[in-house]
């Protein structure tokens, strides 16, 4: 039950913060047009350019399209443009081959 809870009160976190302006600013980040983010997120074309236009669309299309986008790492705030996000295991990735760290004793 709390699982179901925590799932829905996500879903509705990730609606308000996802709003038509990032839909399109995190296409051009991404170099994506409508066609390819619909076969990305198995999202109408159709519904895509209505929710860019502020139009109303059914709110799993909203929630497809911010999980594919947040699946390429971007994250979103209302009222800033989408941001990428710092994974832990790509910082460690990162790290992992550099010889100019050192532990801490």
């Amino acid at each position: 039950m709390a699982s179901l809870a925590m799932k829905i009160t996500l879903e509705r976190i990730t609606l308000f913060q996802f709003t038509p302006a990032h839909s399109a600013q995190a296409r051009a980040m991404l170099g994506w047009s409508v066609d390819q983010l619909s076969r990305e997120a198995e999202v109408s074309a159709e519904d895509i350019q209505r929710f860019e236009a502020q139009q109303e669309v059914a709110d799993a299309a909203r929630l497809a399209l911010a999980y594919r986008f947040e699946s390429q790492g971007l994250v979103f705030f209302p009222g800033f443009a989408p941001g990428r996000s710092a994974s832990l295991n790509a910082m460690a990735a990162e790290t992992a081959g550099r010889g100019d760290y050192a532990m801490a004793d």
